[in-house]
């Protein structure tokens, strides 16, 4: 597979994260093509949205469409990913654990393995890079610059397979973005929720007391603030493991 940068990209699932990475995509000079569970149809709008560069699909064409696949689906739904469909491509994953009153996974509470390996362990055959998970729909369309510019945001990333994480490290600096590489899907614990590089580095000081609901809205209002590869390579080091997932 190649490592240099994509030119069509695959996005399964179109919520606030698919649907921003899209707009982003073809802003880019990408080609997406788009799915999700309830149909191609469903996703018109926002193909006419998008214009000329985007295509609906179902789950399997995407797969097939694309050789980097982002897999912007629920963690509660990893497993209805087209596994076979999937086999052989680099998938990233940009989900999240967040616990809710009837919703909680013993491998993640225990630490046994990070939502990432999750993953992985459902697309056995494909190649994970953890990525897109800890910046906001806003803030990724907000703090997208070129190559080389002085406030250039950087993101983390983490994968077992070298060759998959060169290739998302190209498309995260088509897209605007540069990578800071913290390691295996074992250590990608680094970025989640409850780690200083979870969402605060993109965002700013949130005002006192919110609630976990209040702290979503808010991250979903501020504008974004760029944070370097220095910065975030030094918050992914001094990270310390707590409790998995973001309690809602």
């Amino acid at each position: 597979m190649c490592t240099t940068s994509p030119r069509t990209l695959g996005i399964i699932g179109t919520g606030m994260v698919g649907a921003a990475l899209a707009r982003r995509a073809v802003d880019a000079g990408l080609r997406v093509v788009l799915s999700n569970s309830r149909g191609p149809a469903t996703l018109a709008d926002l193909v006419a949205e998008l214009g000329e560069r985007a295509r609906a699909a179902t789950p399997a064409e995407t797969a097939a469409a694309a050789e980097l696949v982002v897999a912007a689906v629920p963690l509660a739904v990893h497993e209805q990913l087209p596994r076979e469909a999937l086999a052989g491509r680099t998938v990233i994953d940009p989900t999240n654990y967040a616990l809710y009153p009837g919703f909680s996974l013993p491998a993640l509470d225990d630490d046994t393995l990070t939502s990432s390996q999750l993953v992985q362990r459902h697309l056995r055959d494909s190649h994970v890079v953890k990525t897109l998970h800890s910046i906001g729909p806003r803030q990724m369309l907000e703090l997208s610059r070129p190559p080389g510019a002085p406030d250039r945001t950087a993101l983390p990333l983490s994968g077992d397979d070298p060759a998959a994480k060169r290739r998302v490290t190209a498309l995260l600096d088509v897209l605007g973005f540069d990578a800071v590489d913290i390691g295996s899907l074992a250590e990608s614990w680094r970025s989640e929720p409850n780690t200083p590089l979870y969402a605060l580095p993109y965002l700013g000081d949130p005002p006192p007391g919110l609630a976990p609901a209040e702290f979503v809205a808010w991250a979903q209002r501020a504008p974004g603030v760029p944070a370097s590869a220095a910065r975030i390579g030094a918050l992914a080091a001094s990270a310390v493991r707590g409790p998995a997932g973001f309690r809602l």
